[in-house]
């Protein structure tokens, strides 16, 4: 791909991955646009997009790792030290380690719905039409979770049902349009996690969910030949550019959330879903 459709998608990722409107949806509708103005990319729905797609993700766990770097190093020192008590007297389980298990829990539910759904959610990279659906979903879900009143879990009360619910929902937004932090966040306030942690915990599970998904998809596209198209370093430029700007909207979207004003993201998801539901965007597909 050329260099500028490369910078063009690391953008388009970092800016949309953690606003709650769908990266997902925004790369595929920013690809099929481009498709549509005769530029050579292969097609949203193929397994090497889908890759680059998957890579550019990974380019904005480094945004969480930045962003939320106190809270990690928090987690893993608490948790290495917790580890080692445990070593000369009996005690309850270390938070962190109990919460890396609840995410494998998640992660697990994920997996669960991504494979059982694969093909049906790999259909619509290449319907722009349904996108317009499950743009309008996600305007939904980011309404009612502003309207809901003050939550009372915390970190500790999270039990292994509602790590398998919050699973569940993050394996929906395999389908472009679903956002995954809009749904993981939502799902965690349904469940009565406070909006701090509603938010850290969905960031965090981001991180062996993505890494996880891109590692399946590399060795399935590596199965089938290798890319085409698409080399390492376009890979390289679009994560590093999606770290990049993907920090900056991550610091954005926590103030947001916590001030209970992700609403404002509604209006803008429904009027894309009109364009694009409409036909008033020149996709090619």
């Amino acid at each position: 791909m050329a260099l500028y459709i490369v910078v063009l998608l690391g953008i388009v990722q970092g800016a949309f991955m953690f606003l709650p409107v769908s990266s997902t949806a925004h790369l595929v509708l920013t690809q099929h646009w481009l498709i549509a103005q005769g530029a050579d990319i292969p097609p949203p729905d193929s397994a090497e997009m889908i890759l680059f797609d998957l890579v550019v993700h990974v380019g904005t766990l480094i945004s969480i790792v930045i962003v939320f770097r106190r809270s990690l190093f928090r987690l893993i020192r608490d948790g290495l030290l917790g580890l080692a008590r445990m070593r000369h007297q009996y005690r309850p389980l270390p938070l962190t380690i109990r919460l890396a298990l609840l995410c494998a829990l998640s992660v697990l539910a994920t997996g669960v719905i991504g494979i059982t759904f694969k093909l049906f959610f790999e259909a619509v990279f290449a319907r722009p039409a349904m996108i317009a659906g499950t743009l309008t979903l996600t305007g939904v879900l980011l309404w009612i979770t502003d309207r809901l009143p003050p939550r009372p879990r915390g970190l500790r009360d999270i039990r292994v049902g509602t790590a398998l619910g919050i699973g569940a929902a993050q394996g929906l937004a395999l389908v472009p349009g679903i956002s995954r932090s809009g749904i993981t966040i939502a799902a965690s306030l349904l469940f009565g996690l406070k909006r701090r942690w509603a938010a850290e915990y969905s960031f965090f599970l981001a991180i062996p969910t993505i890494l996880a998904a891109t590692l399946v998809q590399a060795v399935e596209l590596q199965a089938a030949g290798g890319t085409t198209q698409l080399g390492w370093m376009d890979m390289l430029v679009g994560l590093i550019v999606a770290a990049a700007v993907g920090t900056g909207a991550l610091y954005l979207v926590v103030r947001l959330l916590y001030k209970a004003k992700l609403r404002i993201f509604s209006w803008y998801l429904w009027l894309l879903a009109i364009l694009v539901g409409f036909g008033l965007i020149p996709l090619g597909y």
